[in-house]
């Protein structure tokens, strides 16, 4: 055991050397299973993510049409400050997470996902139910994003089929993750830029509307969040006959959206195994992940809230559209205040996001699969990568899932999209299936974040003073700390 009443270096250097011993002894215990040893570079993924790939995917990669689209169904059942509240909430959770993730990725950044963390610090059998739970997340969640893809595509034109669409979003994403994790994270950064200077350009405009700054030169300020508009929704009123528990259940909606929204934030995870210098590397990129929730989820929702009304029709017509940009509390905004054009413009952006979010759900799930066989806990056929270090039979294998796409077409399938978003009673039995898929989804996403904490291991308690000192001072070459570089040169 190591005395944490010694100096903060004394604690350091003791328990590095404390792991670079243990990890080389007990290479073959299944608690560890090589540790920080990774395999020769030709037989696993290749470490082709560069700073700024990660720092920018960090940023933006998991923004999705859970923000852009979703809040607007949140807005109605909570209210304006109903809805920020509830998007706050779930944002410390989350945040809290990837703090936790970030220091055992700081700690040992290995190639074997999150399933190997639980492996290693709590038990094998705990990696086994964490790795697969978070696999079926994605096989799932990856066709819910084609699909909602094809059916943005539908807001410009219905002349070509939507089944056309899907297969060509199937073999874009498809390629673009044979190519190896160099194109992977060249596209995502350029994607994440798109989105990020997108969010920014929304949220300027909604200040800028609620401001005054509009065709109307109406000044919008805090008007929607006094009665009967705001500032808490009343969910079910008429159904529970109680408004102080319609409030309670608004507010608790607000929860299952948000989660939604947050889906993918733990993206910068999985890239562990392919980063450069991770050590350093992916502790700047999880802090940075505390401003995307603070400006753009928490931010985004909240500019929504001064410019929407939660009891506007317009609102609720919004919840109910088919496609695309139509269904944006963002373009219900401009459609208030009387600005045209912008509608084209948020549903390229929308179009853009679900394409990203699907490209990422791809990796992710591949990913998983080839860590999960690393473990022993999948066919070892699933370990084969090809020269760009690419894991093609865990590739291919989550490709055949998009497969399930097909399930929603049908000449009215632009309906799927309302499905995936607003479930409601009146669909038919192929549109409910992605709905089931939503709440599956759901499902993971809570017990992922559940069994990432670190609370649940007492050996990563043991070790979170050093794990505090690798956040808080990145490794350099020239620290006490650079016996690693020297033992394991990819890290």
């Amino acid at each position: 055991m190591v005395d944490y009443e010694k100096s903060p270096s004394v604690v350091s250097s003791s328990i590095e050397k404390d792991v670079r011993v243990k990890d080389v002894q007990e290479e073959d215990s299944p608690y560890n299973r090589g540790g920080l040893l990774d395999p020769v570079k030709e037989e696993t993924l290749h470490r082709g993510l560069s700073a700024r790939q990660i720092s920018m995917i960090a940023l933006g990669g998991a923004v999705g049409t859970g923000l852009i689209i979703g809040s607007g169904t949140a807005l109605v059942r909570g209210g304006p400050l109903g809805v920020l509240l509830g998007y706050t909430f779930v944002g410390m959770v989350c945040y809290m997470v990837m703090v936790s993730l970030g220091e055992m990725a700081a700690y040992l950044p290995h190639k074997k996902g999150f399933a190997g963390y639980a492996t290693r610090f709590v038990d094998p059998a705990f990696g086994f139910a964490l790795g697969w739970n978070y696999l079926m997340k994605y096989l799932i969640v990856t066709p819910n994003n084609i699909n909602a893809a094809g059916v943005v595509i539908q807001y410009w034109t219905r002349h070509v089929h939507i089944a056309v669409w899907m297969v060509i979003f199937i073999a874009f994403i498809f390629f673009i993750n044979l190519l190896g994790v160099r194109v992977f994270g060249e596209l995502e950064f350029w994607f994440s830029s798109i989105k990020v200077i997108t969010l920014v350009g929304l949220l300027i405009m909604g200040i800028v509307i609620d401001l005054g700054g509009n065709p109307k030169h109406d000044r919008i300020g805090f008007r929607y969040w006094n009665p009967p508009d705001g500032p808490m929704g009343h969910y079910l009123k008429d159904q529970v006959h109680g408004e102080s528990l319609s409030i309670f259940l608004g507010f608790w909606s607000t929860l299952v959206n948000a989660l939604f929204a947050y889906i993918g934030t733990e993206l910068i995870g999985v890239t562990v195994g392919e980063a450069q210098a991770p050590r350093k590397n992916i502790p700047i990129a999880i802090r940075r992940t505390f401003f995307r929730i603070l400006v753009f989820y928490i931010g985004g929702v909240f500019v929504i809230g001064l410019v929407v009304p939660s009891t506007d029709q317009t609102l609720f017509t919004a919840n109910k559209a088919k496609a695309g940009a139509a269904a944006s509390p963002f373009v219900v905004a401009t459609t208030l205040v009387g600005i045209k054009v912008l509608n084209h413009i948020i549903n390229a952006a929308i179009l853009l996001f679900v394409l990203s979010a699907a490209n990422s759900d791809l990796y992710i799930g591949s990913r998983t699969l080839y860590a999960l066989a690393v473990e022993g806990n999948a066919p070892k056929i699933f370990t084969k990568v090809n020269r760009m270090g690419v894991p093609y039979p865990a590739l291919i294998l989550c490709t055949a899932f998009c497969g399930l796409v097909f399930l929603n077409v049908s000449s009215s399938s632009a309906k799927g999209l309302s499905s995936f978003y607003f479930p409601c009673r009146d669909f038919p039995d192929s549109f409910k299936v992605f709905t089931w898929f939503v709440n599956l989804v759901s499902t993971y996403v809570v017990l992922t974040f559940h069994f990432r904490h670190p609370l649940t291991s007492p050996q990563i308690r043991r070790h979170h003073l050093d794990m505090y000192l690798l956040f808080t001072h990145p490794i350099h070459e020239s620290s006490s700390r650079s016996g690693d570089f020297q033992r394991y040169p990819s890290l």
